[in-house]
């Protein structure tokens, strides 16, 4: 048996520079499905404000939730990435590299069933960068009919070259 592909749901991110912060707003969300009943859902887009070059962005993302109802006692891990920001033709003024957003997933925000559930980033102080794909959550153990909520944390450094304008990226959340 092949080992099964890893479901991908991606979340659309904007921001502005040298516009007033403003909270941020999640829309419906995206669920991925396969046959084996794992399944993950993020919100579609997030607004994450606005920040002068040479400031930061931090702003939750809102929930993601994996759904494990596989007739297993299966494992999971969740994997985050994202593409680099832009705006405009996206020249080196115009993109926030995405080694410059850093991510960190907190605690586990709701849950169903008993399984032993690991964040990757517990707190704020071991957010990762976001230049290479890094695991946001796992499950190792557990019984039948899981569910794992958590709701990230997207920290963006703007560089001081950077020029105004609406930029937006995309973040990406797979399990497998």
């Amino acid at each position: 048996m092949q080992p099964a592909q890893p479901l991908m749901a991606s979340v659309a991110l904007a921001f502005g520079l040298a516009a007033p912060p403003a909270p941020a707003v999640a829309s419906t969300d995206t669920t991925e499905l396969r046959a084996d009943a794992l399944s993950i859902s993020v919100p579609t887009s997030v607004a994450l404000g606005g920040a002068a070059p040479g400031g930061t962005i931090s702003r939750q993302m809102g929930t993601v939730t994996v759904v494990d109802n596989r007739l297993i006692l299966a494992s999971w891990t969740a994997t985050v990435s994202a593409t680099n920001f832009t705006t405009g033709a996206g020249s080196s003024a115009q993109t926030v590299g995405k080694g410059r957003v850093s991510y960190w997933s907190g605690p586990v925000t709701a849950s169903v069933g008993i399984a032993i559930r690991t964040p990757g980033q517990l707190t704020a102080l071991l957010a990762q960068d976001l230049s290479v794909p890094r695991t946001a959550f796992s499950k190792t153990a557990g019984v039948l009919g899981t569910s794992t909520s958590w709701n990230p944390t997207l920290v963006v450094a703007i560089p001081n070259s950077a020029v105004a304008g609406p930029y937006t990226g995309t973040v990406t959340h797979s399990v497998a």
